[in-house]
């Protein structure tokens, strides 16, 4: 079994990294090419706002949450191409009271008024997965267990919505299909149909010799499941629709059988159900909802006086 204490699967990042700057200039790209058209233009600000006139403008929270997004918004102005100074007053991470001031900008007035949608879209979106998420990291505290997403993000935004997670305390599962073996129902009956066997352990022996020293995770729906597939050792197994009860015979199996296996509980987990869940003993807790479904954060520009 692989020590996955400091695998992908268990990242807790606090920073933008290179390939989250990437995805967020891609992103950036796409919205003002929808929004400004081609050849880009703004027209209201065009015919209202004379070319050098200067502006102010605070990012203020409106709710309670968590800050996550904020090193885009200096991403997007500077995709228009115009000097726009961000002031951060706060980082992402911080929680947020109405009235926070979360930066001021300051700069053109026509970059400001063309940037404004765009920039705000992508942090009332990304705090509100880190808001959500931090209430399912609070909830679980106390106990063994840690808070994951998992790939139910919205296309193309998947690096920006795991970085709006970890903002929010939680950790991230596998960012796709190509840096995590997790072996999932459809996965497990093509293999049955295939090899004419019925033995999960086989399954998960097979794919050991395929990958190597890379973690293996296996998805299960019941307690004998799980016993077939601790004979293979697998470095994680996710406990699918288990109920508390079933969880914590999950575990106390775990312990009798002697393994290292972490276990991981999905499905059904909501802001109701996970600290119960987390009691039962279980290691980790992936939750679809946190990137599907969080609702937006409300963040909003106010301008200063223009004199």
């Amino acid at each position: 079994m692989k020590d996955i204490s400091q695998s992908s699967t268990l990242n807790h990042r606090t920073s933008v990294t290179p390939a989250e700057t990437a995805a967020a200039n891609l992103l950036i790209e796409l919205a003002f090419a929808e929004d400004l058209g081609d050849p880009p233009d703004d027209v209201t600000s065009r015919v209202m706002i004379g070319e050098g006139q200067a502006g102010s403008v605070d990012i203020v929270a409106r709710k309670d949450g968590v800050l996550a997004g904020l090193p885009i918004v200096g991403l997007a102005f500077e995709r228009l191409g115009s000097r726009v100074k961000v002031d951060a007053k706060v980082q992402d991470g911080s929680p947020l009271r109405p009235g926070t001031v979360i930066a001021t900008l300051s700069g053109p007035l026509r970059t400001l008024l063309t940037g404004e949608r765009t920039a705000l879209n992508f942090l009332t979106h990304l705090s509100g997965i880190a808001s959500v998420t931090r209430r399912y990291v609070e909830a679980v505290r106390g106990t063994n267990a840690v808070i994951l997403d998992t790939r139910k993000t919205h296309p193309a935004y998947r690096r920006l919505e795991k970085y709006a997670v970890r903002m929010g305390g939680g950790q991230n599962h596998r960012m796709g299909l190509f840096d995590g073996c997790l072996i999932k129902d459809n996965h497990i009956a093509a293999w049955f149909a295939a090899h004419g066997t019925t033995t999960l352990a086989d399954a998960i022996r097979h794919a050991r010799r395929q990958i190597g020293a890379s973690v293996v995770e296996v998805e299960v729906d019941s307690l004998e499941q799980l016993a077939d597939a601790l004979d293979a050792d697998p470095d994680i197994v996710l406990l699918d629709n288990m109920s508390p009860e079933t969880l914590r015979k999950a575990v106390a199996l775990r312990k009798e059988r002697g393994h290292a296996a972490q276990l991981e509980a999905s499905g059904g987990v909501n802001l109701e159900t996970v600290a119960k869940i987390a009691a039962t003993g279980v290691d980790r807790i992936s939750v679809g909802g946190l990137t599907h479904s969080a609702m937006a954060l409300d963040i909003a520009f106010d301008w200063h006086e223009v004199r």
